[in-house]
């Protein structure tokens, strides 16, 4: 049997960082965000001679070992292996069927877009369908959140894995307690129509490890810094205020929220913008943008740009010119899903 499973990348539109302890057991958070049609994938797999086999294909990492000899600390594999370990832990009574687990991406690690979260999402899905587990969204999230932040010890927030489980547009809160209450939008069909013809998804080239930055970022939080909490405490604002535009279909307004985010966002870690990402949202706004915005935790990885549809072509060209790349995209409405093949 094969069971083969995807959960969509993410957009985050406003609230990002205010998912991140311990800002959200403090001051709870808001996130908004929107899943697009790239996405992050598995395949399990029953393995050979009683071989335990993990492959990372996008990163070309792999290893074959003893179901038994396998440890959560294993390099680019960590997501895989913690994943394993998991499921064998509180679902298989600690046994360790020998299996072939496989993963890509359809974005680079650091790229801003959820990638590491999603995969594990993906990758519990997977896990979940071979085995008969019966978890549902909430689960499959808590559960992904659990094996990367805790299991693994990676920094981080809440919101990408319960974006990736979910799907569609959410306005997500986070409270005390690990409390976490998905809100789905029902968006009408102009308003998404309008927003793809306006968001131009840039990739920098350069990839980032967030963990660096959200580290600095809860060091603030935790420590009372009045700069970062209060930015923290407007980007949980305009969390709301930019749910109440989409479901209005005030784009304008959306641009206008979206921007107000950044220049807050800024505030919260020092290594969120530098020169490049200044240098690049100088150029937007001089060819048409109306907007920036650094996808995930900044430093690199892609960029967000709301420009009118009219200004797209001029705004495209320009960025091109400095060396990066667009992605083509559409928003997806379905979170992760599995299937198996004979």
């Amino acid at each position: 049997m094969i069971v083969r499973a995807r959960a969509p990348l993410r957009l985050g539109l406003a609230g990002g960082g205010t998912d991140v302890a311990p800002y959200c057991d403090l001051h709870g958070g808001c996130v908004m965000n929107a899943t697009i049609d790239r996405y992050a994938h598995a395949t399990v797999e029953e393995g050979a001679d009683g071989q335990l086999v993990l492959a990372a294909l996008d990163r070309e990492a792999h290893l074959s070992c003893a179901p038994d000899a396998l440890q959560a600390d294993a390099g680019p594999l960590q997501l895989l292996a913690g994943s394993y370990l998991r499921i064998c832990r509180d679902y298989l009574r600690d046994t360790r069927p020998p299996l072939r687990i496989s993963t890509w991406s359809d974005a680079p690690p650091g790229s801003g877009l959820g990638s590491s979260s999603t995969l594990v999402v993906a990758l519990v899905t997977a896990l979940a369908e071979y085995f008969n587990l019966a978890l549902g969204e909430y689960e499959i999230a808590r559960l992904a959140y659990e094996i990367e932040r805790i299991d693994l010890g990676l920094a981080g927030g809440k919101q990408d894995q319960y974006a990736a489980a979910f799907g569609g547009f959410n306005f997500m809160e986070f409270q005390a307690d690990e409390r976490v209450i998905v809100n789905p939008l029902r968006m009408k069909d102009w308003v998404v129509a309008e927003l793809e013809a306006s968001l131009l998804l840039y990739f920098t080239g350069v990839s980032r490890e967030s963990a660096r930055i959200i580290d600095e970022q809860a060091r603030n939080a935790a420590s009372g810094a009045t700069r970062s909490v209060d930015a923290m405490h407007q980007l949980k604002r305009e969390a709301v205020q930019m749910k109440e535009h989409l479901l209005r279909g005030d784009l304008r307004a959306f641009a206008q929220t979206l921007q107000q985010g950044w220049v807050a966002k800024k505030q919260m870690a020092s290594s969120i913008s530098n020169p490049m990402i200044d240098a690049l949202e100088a150029v937007a706004m001089a060819n048409g943008a109306l907007a920036t915005k650094v996808s995930g935790a900044g430093g690199g990885g892609f960029m967000m740009f709301v420009c009118d549809p009219a200004d797209r072509i001029r705004l495209g060209r320009a960025l091109i010119a400095e060396g990066g790349s667009l992605l083509d995209f559409h928003f997806n409405p379905g979170g992760a899903v599995a299937w198996r093949l004979a």
